[in-house]
């Protein structure tokens, strides 16, 4: 019974094997008007064990920041690229290890593990990639088999003793003497820049991709636009009672809360309608008055200055200008809006008053001829009928493009944008 058992036991024995393919992962395709992008953070680490879609890597462009997904499921091989580096479209980034665990019949009786098989398909594979002995590792597996988890153990031993030796050198003071070259915008740069005398601790960290697109597009829009603001002062008190009134009942049926952004828009879609030249551009010496209305609403977050475009504002009540915004705001503070949402737009609104601002100067988007700036609202002492009042206002700053637009159309549309918040009944007759 015994020998039938152990007969039995050998036929039914498996032994593994690893079949290992590589994947390559490369650089997304970018739209025509994107260069490069540049590795903003690496999710997972070489050696760590992947499912088909997890997110690999972000990848920053200079308007938006794209997730790319793992292909195939396995073991992240070596990475190409670290953070901070530039990429190109197809460039590779990083390999993906697909280990394929098969199994084949014992026709022999079991025999002791030799050293070579003490290593777990998956370790090995981490192993090599790493360039890491296995067989120098202590096994926690059973049997003393070496695993995954034990190179990965090992390698982060190793990184730690790096990163302790690094830290030490991180902030080292620079010579007095010693000078480091500054970025311009386009990449290059520009005459080198000394280090503190003092030899106080600095820390130099390289421009990113979105910061240096803001950077060279306010240059450019100060260099070929005839810049010049215009500015007004906007009674809210009716728009504050009008939203008092019926915020409530607006966020219960279309479940997003009235906010001031969609009286802002809806605004300048009165004004712009009025005066379309607000709403135009030039185009080398033509000049295109749009049929449509397109508003940029600015939004600041930590990584920079978006504008996603509010399409065919005119067009729009509003729950769904204030429903679009919610989205943009949400999902520009994650990185998650899309090329097509940044770009373009023929006017837009940047309200610097969430931030406490006062009073600003806004500069144009190019290649839009004006841009709105919008201010805190604050309580202030103002003659109304030769009576001393308090009213909640707000300093608003149009700036406009002296090469398309005169100083009348652009006073005059910020007076029309002053009206329609004053009496905001006027935006739901348009008059």
């Amino acid at each position: 019974m015994r020998l039938s058992q152990n007969r039995q036991s050998n036929i039914n024995a498996k032994k593994e094997f690893a079949a290992m393919s590589e994947v390559l992962v490369k650089v997304p395709q970018l739209s025509e008007s994107v260069s490069e992008a540049t590795v903003l953070a690496w999710r997972v680490a070489e050696g760590d064990v992947v499912a088909v879609d997890d997110v690999l890597v972000e990848i920053e462009t200079d308007k938006v920041i794209m997730e790319v997904p793992a292909p195939a499921a396995g073991v992240v091989g070596s990475i190409a690229h670290r953070a901070g580096e530039a990429v190109k479209s197809d460039e590779k980034l990083c390999t993906i290890l697909k280990v394929q665990t098969q199994e084949k019949e014992a026709e022999k009786p079991a025999e002791p593990i030799a050293a070579a098989s003490r290593v777990m398909p998956s370790a090995a594979v981490a192993a090599q990639a790493f360039g890491v002995n296995a067989q120098e590792l202590s096994g926690t597996g059973p049997g003393g088999r070496v695993t995954k988890a034990d190179v990965t153990a090992a390698l982060n031993r190793g990184s730690q003793q790096s990163t302790q030796a690094s830290e030490s050198t991180d902030f080292a003071p620079q010579p007095s003497s010693s000078s480091v070259p500054a970025r311009k915008t386009d990449g290059s740069f520009s005459a080198r820049v000394p280090a503190d005398p003092l030899g106080r601790a600095e820390q130099r960290v390289p421009m990113t991709s979105l910061r240096a697109r803001i950077a060279e597009r306010l240059l450019e829009s100060q260099a070929q636009a005839a810049q010049l603001t215009t500015f007004n002062e906007v009674d809210m008190s009716a728009v504050v009672a009008l939203r008092a009134r019926y915020k409530e009942k607006f966020e219960k049926k279309y479940g997003v809360k009235l906010g001031f952004m969609s009286f802002f828009v809806k605004a300048v879609v009165s004004a712009l309608r009025k005066f379309p030249v607000l709403n135009a551009s030039i185009d080398g010496n033509d000049v295109i008055y749009h049929g449509y209305i397109d508003v940029g609403v600015a939004v600041g977050t930590e990584r920079g200055l978006v504008v996603p475009v509010v399409r065919n504002a005119d067009q729009k009540s509003f729950a769904e200008i204030e429903l679009e915004i919610a989205d943009f705001a949400k999902r520009a503070a994650s990185g998650k809006l899309k090329l097509e949402e940044i770009t373009g737009g023929t006017f837009t609104v940047s309200n610097g008053g969430v931030f406490g601002s006062m009073m600003s100067t806004p500069i144009i988007n190019p290649p839009q001829s004006a841009i709105l700036g919008i201010h805190a609202t604050k309580e202030r002492a103002v003659v109304v009928n030769g009576e001393i009042v308090v009213r909640p206002m707000n300093y608003f700053a149009l700036s406009y493009d002296h090469r398309l637009i005169d100083g009348r159309e652009a006073v005059l549309g910020l007076m029309a944008i002053k009206e329609a918040l004053e009496d905001p009944a006027r935006m739901m007759i348009d008059i």
